[in-house]
């Protein structure tokens, strides 16, 4: 069952292009809703799927998380979906979907998976905000299949963030501090994942920058815009507007990479350095992020890394 994921430097082509690659699953038949929903996984974050192994139940459990297994060594937490989504299912989980997100490797218990599928990201739509609110607010992204199926993207870093605890909310930021001279900043970020933006925002609080936010590069980008066109109206250097571009990888609409591309290429922005802040830390993907013209790569969930990426390039 494995085989059905690609090698990652096959999927690494695909960085760029405004496309991914997404594995569809389901977490089984809703009993309040009568449907069995269609989800994705950006096929690059997901290492193995497999049968479900047995399952070491340990007490004291977040909600949601099952136990572990052990996979060749090492100790991987399992997270039940259906349970954490709420979903009430007489369908009982069949695969264990392995994933990597920042180099924290976790299974996700799911009742099916489905074929691999190619989107593009314009494609790929912020959900409306009924939609965004269901399961949760897990839902981060909504995409239409040819079959005419809808398509939700899970936001994994929610899910991470509030089942297994990933991102310590209550110590990373010790140890930052306001930057000094650096009251003239100001950052635009980019990040489709609510659990992303909130740790974004509180670093740069804590360092004392002024920050505005986009959830996905489009947004970004119509917002970059916006500022270049009162710079110019106002005879002004965009270095007293804007500062840095900081940019998810991954994102609706339209990615970093190619909002990326579009700040380096618009005369506008000269000057404007561009930190790419993504889940995705391998190193073929630094390396696309640098061809594109990234000054930049930060490991997410990282807020002592990134606050000293960004006190080395914002200027005093």
């Amino acid at each position: 069952m494995a085989n059905v994921l690609q090698s990652v430097d096959e999927r690494t082509r695909l960085a760029g292009t405004n496309r991914l690659e997404v594995l569809l699953f389901s977490i089984g038949l809703d009993a309040t809703t009568g449907r069995n929903e269609v989800f994705g996984i950006n096929v690059f974050k997901v290492r193995e799927v497999m049968h479900v192994p047995p399952i070491t139940h340990a007490p004291d459990m977040p909600p949601g998380v099952e136990g572990f297994v052990s996979l060749r060594g090492a100790m991987v937490p399992i997270i039940n979906l259906q349970e954490f989504c709420g979903v009430k299912t007489a369908d009982e989980p069949k695969i264990l979907m392995v994933t990597e997100y920042n180099k924290h490797v976790q299974g996700f218990l799911v009742h099916a998976v489905d074929t691999i599928q190619r989107l593009d990201w314009k494609e790929i739509k912020a959900p409306p905000a009924m939609l965004a609110n269901r399961l949760g607010g897990l839902v981060t992204a909504i995409a239409e299949l040819a079959d005419k199926r809808l398509v939700m993207i899970m936001d994994v870093e929610k899910v991470l963030s509030e089942a297994a605890n990933v991102y310590d909310e209550a110590s990373v930021y010790e140890g930052i501090q306001p930057l000094q001279d650096r009251e003239h900043a100001t950052v635009l970020f980019a990040d489709d994942s609510s659990v992303a933006r909130r740790q974004i925002t509180q670093t740069l609080d804590h360092l004392g920058i002024k920050h505005i936010a986009a959830k996905n590069g489009a947004e970004a980008w119509a917002k970059l815009d916006e500022i270049a066109v009162r710079a110019e109206a106002a005879g002004k250097p965009i270095s007293d507007y804007l500062t840095l571009v900081l940019t998810d990888v991954e994102m609706p609409e339209m990615d970093g990479y190619v909002l990326t591309r579009k700040v380096k290429a618009d005369s506008r922005f000269k000057g404007v350095s561009v930190i790419m802040h993504s889940s995705l830390s391998g190193d073929a993907n630094q390396a696309f992020g640098r061809g594109v013209g990234a000054d930049a790569y930060v490991a997410k969930f990282e807020p002592l890394e990134l606050a000293a990426t960004l006190e080395k390039m914002i200027p005093a």
